[in-house]
């Protein structure tokens, strides 16, 4: 089988599932990964006869992803601003809207040389192993209830060469060490119940739900605990960052400002939402 024809299989697939540009995309992820050639590479081998284990391994991917698994799953592996993450089942899948929130954290902290900064809730790892990887002078340390994911999240401070503290901590139900930090962030479980069935499967079905769901009773809980807890860790004049959902982005702003944070600003994302705060102390 040529690799056009097998491009076609795909396509013809997955559209059904993912609609026709995202079926598209998937499609060119894959095959960039498998084949190890780039975009305009493909579109110039056309013709190219798939190797027997080629082939195999691109079949048994198909299957999968028909099963609606995300392809980052399947391949193992997401980018995230400029890095590669591994991730799997036990750990979220980087999204953008997080690399828009790395990016206002190193463009306002780069010039502030030695820094001491928090993780709260890292997952795959990705915010910590960027700001580690992009603010070299400063100490960072990041805490997950997930013994999983930490792992995860270990590899892949070793994978991309950086050096970041690593705990297990329950931040629901534990406390902070008042360790004089400068930055705190943390992209908490916020999906509400309301908005559970609205879900791609793809997400609803293999990611865990221990860092999509917000407490039923409360949307803002976790935010309201790691606001109290920061209020103790952070230096005088430290700041908080949150990502947000964009449905509680008021609420919890309000509640920031009703708790005695100051220039509580918050940001919309690429697409206007607004999906992002920072608080100074």
């Amino acid at each position: 089988m040529t690799l056009g024809e097998l491009q076609k299989t795909y396509h013809d697939k997955l559209s059904p599932i993912y609609g026709q540009r995202e079926a598209k995309a998937i499609a060119r992820t894959v095959f960039e990964h498998v084949l190890e050639v780039n975009g305009p590479t493909l579109a110039f081998e056309r013709f190219r006869l798939l190797t027997a284990h080629q082939l195999q391994d691109l079949t048994a991917i198909l299957e999968r992803l028909l099963n609606q698994e995300p392809v980052q799953q399947v391949l193992g592996s997401a980018p995230f601003y400029g890095l590669t993450f591994k991730v799997n089942r036990h750990v979220l899948i980087p999204r953008p809207e997080t690399e828009e929130l790395v990016d206002w954290i190193i463009k306002d902290q780069k010039e502030k040389g030695a820094l001491n900064i928090l993780d709260i809730g890292t997952g795959s790892g990705c915010i910590a192993v960027s700001l580690a990887a992009h603010l070299p002078m400063a100490v960072t340390e990041a805490i997950d209830v997930s013994e999983d994911a930490l792992a995860v999240a270990t590899e892949n401070a070793r994978l991309n060469n950086v050096s970041v503290t690593f705990r297990l901590l329950d931040i629901l139900n534990q406390p902070l060490a008042d360790a004089g930090y400068d930055v705190i962030v943390s992209n908490p479980p916020y999906v509400t119940e309301d908005e559970r069935n609205t879900l791609a499967a793809n997400v609803l079905l293999f990611e865990p739900h221990l860092a999509l769901f917000a407490p039923r009773e409360d949307a803002i809980h976790f935010y309201r605990v790691i606001a109290a807890k920061a209020q103790t860790a952070l230096k005088s004049g430290g700041t908080l960052y949150f990502e947000l959902n964009a449905d509680t982005a008021i609420k919890v702003k309000t509640m920031l400002e009703d708790s005695g944070w100051h220039n509580v600003e918050l940001r919309t994302d690429l697409s206007g939402k607004q999906r992002m705060l920072k608080a100074n102390k």
